[in-house]
């Protein structure tokens, strides 16, 4: 089965060829993994410094509490995202935007992680303002990456070739850039 993707092809000769040749290594795989272990760090340095302050135990308390309020927050997000999509379907009507559930059920698992910054962020994505401002930044984002090639946005694309005798066809744009 193909999927009228291009199969990149390297040098056979053993050594590798030139940087042109080659795919290129994205940002978000570069920093992705280096972003977590700091992340991971900072969570953990953290932990034993506010353990050292306040004790084991209280430290313990706080990740108890932050799992259960993270789980909370996500059975009431997503009930209330299911009782949003069950009106609408009633209706017989389009759905219209999400009303923030994802970002409270993304700031519930942000609660659920154990470590002080993932439940600060969480916290703070529990807020309608800032949830206002994170979607809106995701919306541009989101915008402006369909619109590159090579991206979500040229990933499928229609075309309708107009023939001489007045018949359409239509078709699937496949590229062959090597």
């Amino acid at each position: 089965m193909t999927t009228g993707a291009p199969i990149p092809t390297y040098p056979t000769s053993g050594a590798p060829g030139p940087a042109a040749t080659r795919p290129r290594r994205s940002r978000l795989r570069t920093f992705l993994p280096l972003g977590l272990a700091v992340w991971l760090v900072l969570e953990i340095w953290l932990l034993t410094l506010v353990a050292g302050a306040a004790g084991g135990l209280s430290v313990f308390l706080l990740l108890v509490a932050g799992f259960v309020l993270g789980a909370v927050v996500i059975k009431r997000a997503g009930r209330r995202a299911f009782r949003n999509l069950n009106e609408t379907l009633q209706r017989g009507t389009a759905p219209t935007r999400g009303g923030g559930n994802g970002l409270m059920m993304l700031g519930g698992l942000l609660l659920m992680i154990p470590g002080l910054l993932s439940d600060a962020v969480g916290l703070l994505l529990l807020l309608p303002p800032v949830q206002k401002a994170v979607s809106a930044y995701a919306e541009r984002r989101l915008l402006a990456a369909a619109g590159m090639p090579g991206s979500l946005g040229d990933a499928y694309q229609q075309v309708r070739i107009h023939r001489p005798d007045g018949k359409v066809v239509q078709g699937e744009v496949i590229r062959d850039e090597q």
